[in-house]
């Protein structure tokens, strides 16, 4: 029977070939011939004896997890017991199939995993085939190569999990991080349901099924603490917490052990009240953490005012704003939505700017309040901006673009960079700090253009020029590399490095430094100089978003998710190594300082200090 198995393996890999295309090894019935193209190569394993001793054991390693067809089982129970005894289960419509090993993992060091880890994994499935038209009404039984399956990787993950001690975490990281790549969010819930063994499956072991049980938990209780705002977003996860809700409460009194995890379980649930009391009562939710938005407010066609504001901002809050900004009276400005075809708006003063009634395709405008024109106070007073901002200290402006790219960097998950790649769900939410944090880097290498060109002073433009530079230099020092690309190519944009006049009238000192900083931005060899910048940086860091993504999307275009029916998790390894980038980024190494700090251990009373200090000197 080992012998039949083996060759049933061979054949369905493609080793063996069935002369009359037959999928079943049946030994005496059929012909076969071998597929001698790759092993006569010179570069084949299998030419030396060493070499083809350690194949024959690899396939009988497989045997276990083969299952034969229904009639080869029968022989072999018909061997075994009397020979009177008759089974049915030739007559069945359904047999076992198997699939070829379709999960492979690699860890960091490049070495696959080593024994009954090694990333091999077989499958068992029934599939159901149609019987042929045949005088005797014979059922023809085959093997089916199933694709790799969402179930199928989570069960190889699910059977990799440890509960009972540390292990490396990163074949579960990886998979969290990258599952949207080739599987949705609904898929991996529906996964996750059919591997929790119910009462409605086939009974195991207590142990077994208590273990299966506690690791879908676990898997759970994972997800949900790398993705807190995402399963709550989702329908289909929704749904997946309440079914799971029930299957654990129902198993609660037979396995009393899950009662740690039911608790874990029902937080989850009461977060998504939560969440969902905050969408609908904005009045409540304004008492809790609002979520912050980047908002553009149009004075022209082509000019801006970016004003980073709350989700439920109110017309008179952000004109109050506005105002403020542009230094002009409030009482003599209305806010309207423009639609591209060029329909107007007014919005009233206690209108919720960010309402359902204003789409995604219309655009908020200022206007004066008879709307005869549209206000300019980037061409009336450019001259009295600019000297505004040549009164600012370049530190302080360094130290303000650090502490808001650093909030909306704090915010972006580390899944938004998948989703960024995919491009995929841009319409829920999944991207949503990742879009206003690149907002952000646009619009800083705008604002450096805007004030350049707007000022029409040469001796101005040449101080604005040190500012930035100033400005940029510290960036680099406080580790924003963000806000520090975002200066450097708006000081480099075609439009201001023409102004050779006004470059020309730059010290040279400054120049120089320009350079450097420069430097630092040359793409070639695929920004070395910028990488070897950054890995020699300490945490905590802002990186230059764009280059991450495009990192991610290199290897993702570059490389296939599916290889020959296996999962190329070596693939969703890299891509995890470089999202994760983000998390070691954030990584507060001022925490136990910052702790100290907050917490001074002090001694105040006056004899305890004089007795200490006689202690270490004492009187001669």
């Amino acid at each position: 029977m080992i012998a039949s198995k083996i060759w049933n393996i061979l054949l369905d890999l493609g080793i063996l070939l069935s002369v009359e295309q037959n999928n079943v090894f049946e030994d005496s019935r059929s012909l076969y011939q071998f597929t001698f193209e790759e092993c006569e190569a010179q570069s084949c394993d299998f030419r030396n004896q060493v070499n083809w001793t350690n194949a024959v054991h690899l396939l009988l390693q497989l045997v276990p997890y083969v299952l034969m067809p229904a009639a080869l089982v029968e022989q072999e129970e018909d061997e075994d017991e009397d020979e009177s005894s008759d089974t049915s289960s030739a007559d069945r419509a359904t047999v076992p199939t198997f699939d070829v090993p379709y999960f492979r993992y690699i860890d960091e060091e490049g070495t696959e995993e080593e024994g009954e880890e090694e990333g091999w994994c077989s499958s068992r499935s029934l599939s159901s085939i149609e019987e042929e038209d045949s005088s005797d009404s014979s059922v023809s039984h085959r093997y089916a190569a199933v694709p790799a399956t969402p179930e199928k990787v989570l069960e190889h993950l699910l059977g990799h999990l440890r509960l009972d001690e540390e292990q490396k975490k990163n074949l579960l990281d990886d998979f969290l991080l990258t599952y949207p790549v080739f599987m949705s969010t609904s898929d991996l819930c529906q996964a996750l349901l059919g591997q929790y063994p119910s009462h409605h499956m086939v009974k195991e072991e207590g142990r077994d099924t208590l273990l299966r049980k506690r690791k879908v938990l676990h898997l759970l209780s994972q997800w949900s603490s790398l993705c807190a705002d995402l399963p709550r977003d989702d329908e289909h996860a929704k749904l997946f917490l309440k079914t799971l809700y029930r299957y654990v409460l129902d198993d609660l009194y037979e396995f009393p052990s899950l009662e740690k995890d039911l608790k874990e379980l029902q937080k989850l649930l009461r977060m998504q009240r939560r969440h969902l009391k905050d969408n609908w009562h904005p009045v409540r939710g304004a008492q809790r953490d609002r979520k912050e938005v980047l908002c553009r407010v149009y004075m022209t066609i082509d000019s801006y005012v970016s004003v980073r504001t709350h989700g439920e901002v109110s017309v008179q809050e952000l004109l109050s704003t506005v105002a403020e900004r542009l230094d002009c009276a409030e009482d003599d400005m209305v806010l309207m939505a423009v639609t591209y075809p060029g329909e107007k708006v007014l919005l009233q003063s206690d209108q919720c700017v960010f309402s359902s009634s204003l789409s995604a395709a219309e655009r908020l405008h200022v206007c004066r309040r008879d709307l005869t024109e549209i206000m300019s106070p980037f061409t009336d007073n450019g001259q009295q901006r600019s000297v505004k901002m040549l009164s600012m200290n370049t530190w302080d402006v360094a130290v303000s673009l650090t502490n808001c790219d650093w909030s909306l960097f704090s915010n972006v998950h580390e899944q938004e960079l998948v989703y960024f790649t995919l491009s995929r769900d841009t319409s829920t939410g999944h991207m949503v700090a990742l879009e206003q944090l690149l907002q952000r880097c646009n619009e800083t290498q705008q604002w450096v253009m805007t004030e350049v060109l707007l000022c029409p002073t040469l001796c101005k433009r040449v101080q604005l020029f040190k500012k930035f530079i100033k400005i940029a230099a510290h960036c680099k020092a406080q580790r924003n590399l963000n806000s520090f690309f975002a200066i450097i190519m708006g000081l480099n944009s075609p439009a201001v490095s023409r102004l050779t006049q006004t470059w020309e009238k730059v010290p040279g000192k400054f120049r120089k430094l320009f350079s450097e900083l420069e430097s630092l931005t040359d793409p070639s060899l695929n920004h070395k100089a910028y990488r070897d910048a950054f890995r020699k940086m300490k945490s905590p860091k802002i990186p230059f978003l764009p280059l991450l993504l495009k990192d991610i999307t290199f290897i993702h275009e570059g490389n296939k998710t599916f290889l020959d029916n296996l999962v190329n998790f070596d693939k969703l390894h890299m891509i995890a190594d470089t999202v994760r980038i983000i998390r070691q980024c954030r990584t507060d190494r001022m925490g136990k300082l910052r702790t100290y700090i907050n917490y001074l251990h002090v001694i105040d009373n006056q004899q305890t200090l004089f007795e200490l200090s006689h202690r270490l000197e004492p009187r001669t």
